[in-house]
C-alpha cells in the first residue's frame, strides 16, 4: 500500500465494502474534484448497486413510504408504497448538505445503519423491513463559515468509518482504480486474516488518541481488511492499520499522544544518526518503500510486503508515524486545529438564529389555508378542498376509465390532493426557582411574588406563562404549574412559609424534568433562578456543605444539557462565589443582585432575556 494515501484510493476502499463499513464523511466543498469523486466510487460499485440523493425538507412519508392515498381509493383497499430508503437498499444513499438535513433524517438513519431494518408503524401499517444501505454525507461548509467546525451531525460521523477532506489541505486527487481491481478485492475480501497482535495496537492507538467510541476500532478494522483485499494480500500488515488508523481513528482524535521520554543513549543515538551523511540517491537499500508521488497501482501489487514478519506487533508509536506518513503535509496542521477549543463559549449557532424560529409549520395551530400537497404528519389532508379540486373532471375522467360502472365513484388523482397549513407560535414559559431556606426566606418571596405579578401583565399580551417552583428544608415544590393567571399565582405564593435547609441540588434536578417535559410539548421554556447558591442538603436528603455542594453542581451540569435559557440571580448580601460557580456550570447568565425590589427584579429578567437566550 502506498504511503502517500489519496482520494481515489478513498474511493476504491469505500467501493470494496460499501456495507460494512457503513459510509463515509466526505468534506469538500461543491466543485468538479467532489463530482470526480462521487464518480469514481459509483463506477467502482457492483453493477446494478442502487444509488439514490436524499433532496433536503425530505418528508417522513417519501423518506419511510407510508399509505398511496390515491392508489388505494382507486382500488378500494389499503396500497402501500415504498419510500426513499427501501429504494436505496443495498446501495448508496447520498446526503448531500448534511448540515441542513432535518434531525428526523439524521435519527432514521441512525436506526437503519444501527439494527439493518426500518421500522414501518404509519398510517395503518406496521412491520418491519431489512434494510441494509450505505450513507455518503457531503459536508460543504467552509472554513470561513466555521473555522473550528467539527461534525454537525455527531452521532451520523460515528457511524460513518471514512472521514475524507478534499481541498488544499486535504487528500489529493490520485488515479482512478481500475473497476476490474476494485472487483477482484471485492471477492477476496471475506479470505483476508487479521493478526490479533495488530488488532490490539489499533485499539492501543485508538485509546492514546482519545477516541471513545467503541465503534472506531472496529470500522478500523474493517478499512484495513479493505485496504489489504485492494493491496492483493491474504493478511493484514502494517501499512494497511496505518491507513485505516489515518482515515477512521485520526479524524476522530481528542488528543495527541504525549511523546515519551527518551533515555540519554537513545538520545546520543539518535544525535549521531542524524548527524552521519544520509546514503546516495542511486544506491537505495533493500526492501525500501515506494516514493510517496508513486502512483497506488503502477504494478499488479500496490506495493512490496513489509520486510517483517505480519503476524509480528508493531508498537503503536510506529503505527501512528505510519499514519502521520501517509496523511498530506496540511491535513495533519487542520486536526490539530480543530482539536483547538474555539474562542469564546458554545459551538456554532444553528441555523435557526438565536432564539430559533419564531413561529413554525405544525399539525395544530392557526390556519394558513389549503394548498397542493400530499398528507404527513405535519399537513393534514384537506377534504373538501381535495373534493373541490377533483370535481370538475369526474365526468372526463369517467369517459376515460376502462371500466367505469366498476370503477370508483369518485376518480382523484394525486394533482387533487390538498393539505391544510398550521402554524403554530412557540409557547414561551418562565420558570422561576425560589431559594425559600435562612431567615431572609419570606423577604425573597416577597420579591418574587411581586416579580412574578409584574411580568404577568406582560405575559398576558405576549401569551408567554409563568411557573415557580419554590425549594427548602430537603425538597423542592412546585407551587405554581405554568399560568397566565394572576390570580392563581397570588393563591399559590400566599400561604408558602420559610425557613430550613438549601436542596439547591433536588430543585434543580426538579426545575430539569420541567424544562424537559415544557421543550418535549415545543414550548421555549426559560429558567430564572434566585438563590445564594450555598447548598447543604445533598440530593439524598443528607446534610452536609461539601457533599450538597458538589451535587449541586452536578445537578447544574445536566441541567445545561437541555439548552435553555437560564439567568441566576445572587440574592446573598455580597456577591458569593457559590452563586458564580452553579451559574457558570448551567451555563447560565449571571447577575448578582443582593438589594431589589419586585419592580427591579422584573425589569433585571426582562434585561437578561435576550441575553440568557443567546447563552442557551
Amino acid at each position: 500500500m502506498n504511503a502517500a494515501a489519496d482520494a481515489a484510493t478513498a474511493a476504491a476502499l469505500m467501493a470494496v465494502d460499501p456495507l460494512g463499513l457503513g459510509g463515509v464523511w466526505l468534506r469538500a466543498a461543491a466543485g468538479p474534484d467532489r463530482d470526480d469523486w462521487l464518480a469514481q466510487l459509483r463506477g467502482g460499485l457492483p453493477a446494478g448497486r442502487a444509488w439514490r440523493r436524499v433532496p433536503l425538507h425530505i418528508r417522513d412519508a417519501e423518506l419511510l413510504g407510508g399509505l398511496d392515498l390515491t392508489a388505494s381509493l382507486r382500488e378500494g383497499r389499503a396500497i402501500a408504497r415504498d419510500g426513499l430508503l427501501l429504494a436505496a437498499h443495498g446501495g448508496v444513499l447520498l446526503l448531500p448538505s448534511v448540515q441542513r438535513q432535518a434531525p428526523h433524517v439524521l435519527a432514521h438513519l441512525h436506526r437503519v445503519l444501527d439494527t439493518g431494518e426500518l421500522p414501518l408503524e404509519r398510517e395503518g401499517h406496521s412491520g418491519a423491513r431489512s434494510l441494509s444501505l450505505a450513507v455518503v454525507a457531503l459536508d460543504d461548509r467552509t472554513e470561513d463559515e466555521d473555522p473550528h467546525a467539527g461534525a454537525c451531525a455527531p452521532g451520523l460521523a460515528e457511524r460513518l468509518a471514512l472521514h475524507i477532506e478534499l481541498g488544499a489541505a486535504g487528500l489529493p486527487a490520485g488515479t482512478p482504480w481500475p473497476p476490474e481491481t476494485v472487483a477482484a478485492a471485492r471477492e477476496r475480501l471475506p479470505t483476508v486474516a487479521v493478526p490479533e497482535a495488530l488488532l490490539r495496537e489499533l485499539c492501543a492507538s485508538a485509546q492514546a488518541l482519545g477516541v471513545a467510541s467503541l465503534r472506531a476500532p472496529l470500522q478500523a478494522l474493517r478499512v484495513a481488511r479493505a485496504a489489504a483485499a485492494l493491496d492483493g494480500a491474504a493478511v493484514v500488515h502494517t501499512r494497511h492499520a496505518a491507513l485505516a488508523l489515518a482515515w477512521v481513528l485520526l479524524p476522530r482524535a481528542t488528543q495527541w499522544p504525549a511523546p515519551e521520554a527518551e533515555t540519554a543513549p537513545e538520545a546520543e543515538t539518535k544525535t549521531e544518526a542524524a548527524q552521519a551523511p544520509s546514503p546516495e540517491p542511486h544506491a537505495p537499500e533493500a526492501g525500501a518503500r515506494e516514493p510517496a508521488n508513486a502512483s497506488p497501482h503502477d504494478s499488479p501489487e500496490l506495493a512490496a510486503d513489509d520486510p517483517t514478519d505480519p503476524t509480528a506487533p508493531a508498537p503503536a508509536e510506529a503505527l501512528l508515524d505510519a499514519a502521520r506518513a501517509s496523511l498530506p503535509p496540511g491535513l495533519l496542521a487542520a486536526l490539530a486545529q480543530r482539536l483547538a477549543p474555539a474562542p469564546g463559549r458554545g459551538g456554532a449557532r444553528s441555523a435557526t438564529g438565536r432564539g430559533g424560529p419564531a413561529q413554525r409549520l405544525s399539525a395544530r395551530g392557526r390556519p394558513l389555508g389549503a394548498r397542493r400537497g400530499r398528507p404527513d404528519g405535519q399537513q393534514r389532508l384537506s377534504l373538501i378542498d381535495t373534493l373541490r379540486a377533483a370535481a370538475p373532471w369526474q365526468a372526463l375522467r369517467r369517459r376515460e376509465a376502462p371500466a367505469a360502472a366498476a370503477g370508483p365513484r369518485v376518480h382523484v388523482r394525486p394533482d387533487d390532493l390538498h393539505v391544510t397549513r398550521r402554524r403554530q407560535t412557540p409557547q414561551a414559559t418562565t420558570l422561576f426557582v425560589v431559594d425559600a431556606s435562612g431567615s431572609s426566606a419570606l423577604h425573597r418571596l416577597a420579591e418574587a411574588k411581586g416579580a412574578v405579578e409584574l411580568l404577568l401583565a406582560d405575559c398576558y399580551v405576549r401569551r408567554d406563562r409563568v411557573a415557580l417552583l419554590a425549594f427548602r428544608g430537603t425538597g423542592a415544590e412546585l407551587l405554581l404549574p405554568p399560568t397566565r393567571s394572576l390570580a392563581r399565582a397570588k393563591r399559590s405564593l400566599a400561604g408558602l412559609p420559610g425557613g430550613g435547609g438549601t436542596p439547591l441540588a433536588t430543585a434543580l434536578a426538579q426545575a430539569g424534568e420541567l424544562l424537559g417535559a415544557l421543550q418535549r410539548r415545543g414550548e421555549t421554556p426559560q429558567l430564572v433562578l434566585l438563590t445564594d447558591g450555598r447548598a447543604n442538603i445533598a440530593a439524598d436528603g443528607s446534610p452536609g456543605r461539601e457533599r450538597a455542594g458538589s451535587d449541586a453542581l452536578c445537578a447544574a451540569r445536566r441541567l445545561r444539557g437541555c439548552g435553555a435559557a437560564a439567568l441566576l440571580i445572587d440574592t446573598s448580601p455580597m456577591p458569593h462565589p457559590h452563586a458564580r460557580g452553579v451559574a457558570d456550570a448551567m451555563g447560565a447568565h449571571y447577575l448578582p443582585l443582593p438589594h431589589a425590589g419586585a419592580g427591579e427584579l422584573s425589569r433585571a429578567v426582562r434585561r437578561a432575556r435576550p441575553a440568557a437566550a443567546a447563552l442557551a
